[in-house]
C-alpha cells in the first residue's frame, strides 16, 4: 500500500506543470507573429522544425499595426494561437486569461535577467525572446566625407564628438547645405507617415519624451499614474522632429505617400546619410537591389533631443516581445509550443536561425560568445551597452494606452509636417488622447 501512495505521490508531482518535461507530446504550434518583415524567416524556421522533430508548426502574420485585432479575432476560432506575443504588463493585463503560467519551462530557466519576464503575483506569464536598440543609423562613409570638406561650417571633426542635440543640428544643417557636394539628395531619410507606415515617430521617436517625463517625475510604472501624462518634453521632441523633416532627401510636404522601405532603401542606395530605425533594419539595408552601404561603415548615434544631460545618453535599449503559450490550448499544444520556443533559442539549427537571419540579441545562456549576432547594427548596440558612463533610454512606449492613441499621434504629425495643424494643438491632442484611452 505504501509503495502505490508513494507511486502516486510521484505521479502527481511529475504532472504538477505541463511544462515539467521536454519533447512528450507531438502537438501542434500555432504562432501569431508580431512582425511582417520577419515573417518569411519564421516560414522557414517552421519548416526546419517540422523537419528536425515532426512537430507541425503553423505561422501566422499580422499586418504592420493590427496585432492586437488579428490576435482578438484569432482567439475566438477554432485556429487560435498556441504562441502569441505581449508588449509588456500593459498587453498582459489585456490577456491575462489566456497566458499560462511559464517558471517551469526551459525558456524561462535560462534567461540571463529574470527580471525582464512579465510576472504576476510571483508568477511568470511572459518571456521576453529578444533585446533590441534604435537610434539614428548612420553612414561613416558619408559623414567622414563631410568632415573632410574644407569649406565645413562647423568645428567638429568626427561623429564621436557629437553627443547633444544642438551639436546633431549644427552637423546635420551644415551637411545639408553641402549635400551636392557630399553626393546626397539629403541627410536623413524620408520620414514615413503614410498611415501604417509611422511607427517609428508616433512609438519609437516619441518614447523619449514619455521616458523622461516618467523619470524624471519618479512615477511609478506599475500604478495609474501613467494614465495621464503632461507632454512635458515636446518641445524636445519637436526639435528632433523638425530636424528630420527640414534636412531630408524630400520636402515635408510629401511625407504623407512615404513608407518605411522608402526610408531604408534612401539609405541603402546612399541617397542620404541618416535614417532612424533599430537593429532589425540590417536586413532591410543589406536586402535592397543596388545597396551601396557597406557593413563596416553602419553606425549608431543616440536620438537626441536637447534635455538637459543627454550628453550621457545611449540608444533606446529594450523589449516589447514577449512569448505567451495560450492556456487555453490542449495540453498537447501547450508542451509541444513550450518545447518549440526551448528548441529555437537552444538548439543548432534555432540558435543558427536567431543569430544570423533574425538577427536578435538573445537574452538567454544558451548562446555561446560566437553565437551571437554579428551584423553590424546589433553589434552597435552591444557597443553602446557597454560604453561606460551612458545609460540607455529604457523602452516606455510598451505603457502607451493604446493603438488608437499612437495612430492619432501618428495622424497629427502628418498634418504638422504639412503644415495643417500647429504644434500647440498636437502636444493638446497628445494629452488628451493618452488620458482618454487609458480610462477605456
Amino acid at each position: 500500500m505504501k509503495k502505490i501512495i508513494l507511486v502516486t505521490c510521484a505521479l502527481l508531482v511529475a504532472t504538477t506543470s505541463i511544462f515539467a518535461a521536454k519533447k512528450t507530446t507531438k502537438g501542434q504550434v500555432r504562432y501569431l507573429n508580431f512582425k511582417p518583415e520577419v515573417a518569411s524567416i519564421y516560414q522557414e524556421l517552421a519548416a526546419a522544425y517540422e523537419k528536425e522533430t515532426g512537430v507541425k508548426v503553423i505561422v501566422e502574420t499580422a499586418a504592420n499595426n493590427a496585432y492586437e485585432s488579428t490576435l482578438t479575432s484569432k482567439m475566438a476560432t477554432k485556429q487560435a494561437p498556441t504562441l502569441f506575443q505581449i508588449n509588456g504588463p500593459r498587453g498582459y493585463a489585456n490577456w491575462k486569461n489566456y497566458c499560462a503560467e511559464l517558471s517551469n519551462t526551459e525558456l524561462y530557466k535560462h534567461l540571463t535577467d529574470k527580471s525582464l519576464a512579465v510576472t504576476s503575483g510571483g508568477k511568470v506569464y511572459g518571456i521576453p525572446y529578444v533585446v533590441e536598440g534604435y537610434g539614428i543609423i548612420y553612414n561613416s562613409a558619408i559623414t567622414d566625407k563631410y568632415f573632410a570638406l574644407p569649406n565645413k561650417a562647423t568645428k567638429y571633426k568626427s561623429m564621436d564628438e557629437v553627443n547633444n542635440f544642438a551639436a546633431l543640428k549644427e552637423v546635420c544643417d551644415d551637411m545639408q547645405a553641402n549635400k551636392e557636394a557630399l553626393g546626397i539628395k539629403g541627410v536623413f531619410a524620408s520620414t514615413s507617415l503614410k498611415a501604417g507606415e509611422d511607427w517609428r515617430w508616433q512609438t519609437h521617436l516619441a518614447n523619449l519624451p514619455v521616458y523622461y517625463e516618467f523619470k524624471n517625475n519618479n512615477v511609478d510604472l506599475a500604478s495609474d499614474a501613467t494614465k495621464k501624462i503632461s507632454f512635458q518634453y515636446d518641445k524636445e521632441f519637436k526639435n528632433i522632429f523638425d530636424l528630420y523633416l527640414n534636412d531630408s532627401v524630400i520636402p515635408a510636404k510629401n511625407v504623407g505617400v512615404k513608407t518605411v522601405d522608402n526610408s531604408m532603401a534612401e539609405f541603402a542606395l546612399e541617397e542620404c546619410a541618416m535614417v532612424q530605425n533599430g537593429n532589425w533594419a540590417w536586413g532591410q539595408i543589406s536586402g535592397v537591389s543596388g545597396n551601396k552601404v557597406k557593413a563596416e561603415n553602419v553606425k549608431y548615434l543616440p536620438i537626441y533631443t536637447g534635455v538637459a544631460g543627454e550628453e550621457g545618453q545611449g540608444l533606446c535599449i529594450g523589449t516589447e516581445n514577449f512569448y505567451c503559450i495560450n492556456k487555453k490550448a490542449s495540453k498537447q499544444d501547450q508542451q509541444a509550443t513550450a518545447d518549440f520556443i526551448y528548441w529555437l533559442y537552444s538548439s543548432k539549427t534555432g540558435k543558427k536561425y536567431v543569430t544570423e537571419k533574425l538577427g536578435f540579441i538573445a537574452p538567454f545562456d544558451t548562446f555561446a560568445d560566437d553565437e551571437r549576432p554579428t551584423d553590424p547594427l546589433a553589434v552597435e548596440i552591444s557597443n553602446w551597452m557597454a560604453k561606460p558612463g551612458i545609460t540607455s533610454v529604457a523602452w516606455n512606449f510598451t505603457l502607451f494606452p493604446s493603438q488608437t492613441f499612437k495612430d492619432n499621434f501618428g495622424a497629427s504629425l502628418l498634418r504638422y509636417a504639412q503644415g495643417a495643424k500647429s504644434w500647440e494643438d498636437v502636444k493638446a491632442s497628445v494629452v488628451k488622447d493618452w488620458a482618454s484611452e487609458s480610462d477605456m
